[in-house]
């Protein structure tokens, strides 16, 4: 017997509910998947957001000059490989923003004005796999484009409420928001000289990774997870101290929005993000229901990254939502997505009922009803009992059975499943789309 293959350590297959997970199991359902996806299309709608899709593979450079040389990212992470054919270098993309950049200036989409987008897709980090973090994992992409305005800080901030609260999640009980505001690059790079004099002061206190972000990057030991380091971080010189009036101004508009639509938040001065292109207002939904992958999305002002980017300057705001760990933390919650069975099952009393069963159904599908027919295998169908018990556990309202008795006469039966013992009653093939109603909104 040949040896079985394997999926990529860390990339995931997503079965649908019908398919029994292992015990060990903690991949959400593709159900559970879809219902999310449907949900975001309409609230992002709604928003008076566009899709762009954009390529999985980028040139490397991209996210060199995107994200950050000095990045984990772009040092440990990347999936980075040279094309055999023509040696350009090219990478997985590991997010999505620095693409959506790309495409924005090379296709010159700002030209008529500002422009709100989002993408959804596989991205790829070369991480540890554990719960809610994988090698190949998923996010849904929100930007704005072109919009300068504390105004529209705070309108992602609310998409972000508005999806969550409509996928079951409650502020205060499942998710809580975090802010803060990294100033400006001025401001950053004041913040930067007195948390490089601070940290190399106490630079015995610095575990190994710490030490190698003072040398690159280090506002980032602000996000550091280590217990023995964090009374040593608390005391830390605060951004907040090196934020000018105008950088305030912003920060204290986002704020009077969220306020005024009673959102409650924590400001979180060690809110730095994870990339070197935020400015201004950052923001985290954070979950106690995960161990410590606590953000479940997350995200801020960009502006100076068009720019960065080889684009005329332009101001922007986004955030990303990890599909996989919101997912976790929905079944973690007891949601449940809406009930995704056929409205039908198709019983099929024999080979002479094959054809007329599979018209009818055609019909009914055509009606916009849901039609799961039996399918007969090497040896024929099997009974009715048995098709009765299969129509049962596909969790379909109605069974439409199509037997020799029932055909001879030019009708279907109809068999309600649930709620109790209702009686077949009959319907008449010849006009399928006069009754396909029926089976819809029962």
């Amino acid at each position: 017997m040949a040896e079985i293959l394997r999926a990529v350590k860390g990339m995931n297959d997503i079965f649908p509910a019908s398919v029994p997970r292992k015990a060990s199991e903690t991949l959400p359902t593709s159900n559970l998947w879809q219902w999310f996806e449907q949900t975001a299309r309409n609230v992002l709608q709604r928003y008076g957001y566009q899709n762009l899709m954009t390529p999985i593979v980028e040139p490397t450079s991209l996210f060199v000059r995107g994200i950050g040389e000095v990045t984990d990212i772009v040092e440990k992470e990347m999936y980075s490989f040279e094309d055999t054919m023509n040696g350009d270098k090219l990478t997985l993309r590991p997010e999505f923003t620095a693409g959506i950049v790309r495409a924005v200036i090379e296709h010159n989409a700002l030209y008529n004005g500002p422009l709100r987008l989002w993408s959804t897709g596989p991205l790829f980090r070369h991480e540890r796999p554990q719960k809610g973090r994988y090698r190949q994992f998923h996010q849904l992409d929100v930007e704005a484009l072109g919009f300068a305005g504390p105004d529209t800080d705070a309108e992602q901030i609310l998409l972000t409420r508005t999806l969550l609260r409509e996928l079951g999640l409650k502020e205060g009980e499942h998710i809580r928001l975090e802010i803060n505001s990294l100033g400006q690059p001025a401001e950053r790079a004041a913040h930067r000289a007195a948390l490089v004099g601070y940290f190399e002061a106490n630079a015995a206190l610095l575990d190994e990774d710490s030490q190698r972000r003072l040398k690159t990057n280090p506002l980032r030991i602000l996000d550091s997870k280590n217990p023995a380091m964090q009374a040593m971080i608390d005391a830390a010189p605060k951004l907040m101290a090196f934020l000018g009036p105008e950088t305030m101004a912003h920060f204290d508009a986002v704020r009077a929005v969220l306020d005024a639509v009673g959102l409650e938040y924590r400001i979180n001065p060690r809110l730095v993000r994870g990339l070197d292109y935020y400015n201004l207002t950052v923001f985290e939904w954070i979950t106690e229901q995960l161990g410590s992958q606590g953000t479940v999305c997350g995200g801020g002002r960009y502006d100076g990254l068009i720019e960065q980017l080889g684009g005329k300057p332009a101001p922007a705001v986004g955030w990303g939502l990890g599909i996989e760990r919101l997912l976790l933390l929905l079944e973690a919650v007891g949601v449940v997505p809406p009930d995704q069975a056929p409205d039908a099952y198709a019983v099929v009393g024999g080979d002479e009922a094959r054809v007329p069963a599979m018209v009818a159904a055609e019909a009914l599908r055509a009606a916009g009803v849901s039609v799961l027919q039996h399918a007969a295998g090497p040896e024929g169908l099997p009974s009715l009992k048995a098709q009765f018990k299969k129509a049962n556990a596909s969790g379909a309202r109605f069974a439409l059975v199509f037997a020799g008795e029932e055909l001879a006469r030019g009708v279907v039966g109809l068999k309600p499943l649930r709620g109790g013992e209702a009686e077949q009653v009959e319907r008449p093939l010849s006009d399928v789309a006069a009754w396909a109603a029926e089976l819809r909104n029962a």
